[in-house]
């Protein structure tokens, strides 16, 4: 809005100016000879005008969709271009690429025997060459876990993956609400600079007021020096304001994963606050969607298949193999092999059992703790929104009226001179300070808003 409204009176002038005189230039060369010829450069001089406008109206359209008008935009950005986020999304898509192995048969072994390796049998030399020893067995061995560890070990891999994706969700949401507060602070830096250049010429109509009376004797030369004094420190102001602006711009393109400098394009209004929000409402919501919740129920869930999983270790695991014998000089022939583990390291075991169930109860009690601590800040972020809602709508409502209609009046009684110059230069402080007030109020309560969809997601 501001981008569009700016950017095409300016330069809309010049296109046309620069268009006349290419209108000029294509028709001199033809004065009188031939209408046609005229009418062609006419229509060629039109269409280049066209042209040129419908370009400076998509260059004007494209800066005003640029990055920095809104939250929403930014967070797109971030979405494919944060490190931090990017190194998450790989995270989880590495836990999920587990559950498929996790499953699976381990390898199988090859071994290769070589018997009487020093043909004492056969009266022979040493020697370590396949088929040239007393014997050469060729075996196979398939390690076969016992019934129902592998689909465990899967489940609780799935388990995991899920934790792993529920916390990349998490760290979205926490990252969507930074990127959120970083731009409501750029916006605030935005807004603090337009009102601080309005008091400034608010102030400078006030000088020139006062000089004028001066010179006809009304008013002391301090009234003048006061009235100056406030201007410079009006523009000091203003450059503590630019300066705070810049450096949330840098912040937001350290989120963006952007280079310091980059250009962001001035903010816009956001979308009105909502007006009514229900606590029950919002923490009915946090349990049912909060990625960090979820996060520690996929964690209980691991924990307890794991548990599962530690309880079938009392029972062997196996494996089989096949084996090939080839004498030498004589006739080859096959064998099977079927082995099984002896589960004898009792204590062990136990120890690993009791780990197990140790880590079901952490798990449930860091659930209970997140779902705590989730809930006791959404408690806080609503208060906060409850107040600062209140709090804008005071201002909005009595306070910022009551402050223009008492700077209406002294400046009516100052033209008059039923009044002196502090009492005008209060009244403008008063506004300006008011209309910081509801600056700051507005901010505070969109901050807590962004921490309430934080915890609650995004709200209609």
């Amino acid at each position: 809005m501001l981008l569009s409204g700016s950017w095409m009176p300016c330069r809309l002038p010049f296109q046309l100016s620069y268009h006349r005189s290419t209108l000029a230039a294509t028709l001199s060369p033809f004065p009188m000879k031939s209408p046609n010829v005229g009418l062609r450069s006419l229509h060629r001089a039109a269409g280049i005008f066209v042209f040129a406008a419908s370009l400076g109206t998509g260059l004007a359209y494209g800066q005003s969709a640029a990055l920095g008008t809104d939250a929403a935009g930014l967070i797109e950005q971030a979405r494919l271009n944060n490190p931090a986020f990017a190194v998450d999304r790989a995270e989880a898509a590495a836990a999920r690429e587990r559950v498929g192995p996790a499953g699976a048969l381990p390898d199988p072994n090859f071994q290769i025997e070589l018997m009487d390796f020093t043909n004492t049998m056969r009266g022979g030399s040493t020697t370590l060459v396949p088929g040239e020893v007393g014997e050469t067995r060729y075996r196979i061995i398939q390690p076969l876990p016992g019934w129902g560890k592998r689909d465990l070990a899967a489940q609780a891999a799935g388990a995991r993956a899920d934790q792993a994706g529920a916390n990349r969700d998490a760290a979205w949401l926490n990252l969507t609400a930074e990127i959120k507060a970083a731009w409501l602070r750029y916006y605030a830096a935005d807004r603090e600079a337009v009102l601080n250049r309005d008091g400034l010429a608010l102030l400078q109509s006030l000088e020139e007021i006062t000089l004028s009376r001066y010179r006809l004797g009304l008013l002391p030369q301090q009234a003048v020096l006061r009235a100056q004094r406030e201007i410079t420190s009006q523009r000091l102001a203003l450059v503590g304001i630019e300066q705070r602006r810049r450096s949330m711009a840098s912040a937001l393109n350290a989120l963006l994963g952007r280079a310091p400098g980059s250009e962001l394009a001035p903010p816009q209004d956001p979308a009105p606050l909502p007006q009514a929000l229900a606590l029950a409402e919002l923490v009915e919501r946090a349990r049912a969607t909060n990625p960090m919740i979820a996060a520690e129920e996929r964690g209980i869930e691991a924990a307890r298949i794991e548990r599962d999983r530690t309880w079938l270790d009392r029972y062997p695991d196996f494996s089989v193999g096949l084996t090939n014998n080839r004498p030498r000089g004589g006739e080859q022939s096959w064998d099977v092999m079927f082995e099984v583990m002896i589960p004898l390291q009792q204590s062990a075991r136990r120890a690993r059992e009791r780990e197990a169930a140790l880590m079901v109860t952490a798990a449930d009690a860091k659930r209970a703790a997140a779902e705590s601590k989730l809930l006791g800040e959404l408690a806080t972020a609503y208060a906060a929104y409850s107040s600062g809602h209140e709090t804008l709508q005071l201002l909005r409502g009595t306070l910022m009226p009551q402050a223009e209609a008492t700077r209406d009046a002294t400046r009516t009684a100052f033209a008059t001179g039923r009044v002196d110059f502090d009492t005008v230069l209060e009244a403008e402080r008063q506004l300006v300070d008011t209309r910081m007030a509801m600056l700051q109020a507005d901010i505070d309560t969109r901050m807590a808003l962004a921490e309430i969809e934080k915890f609650a997601g995004e709200l209609p």
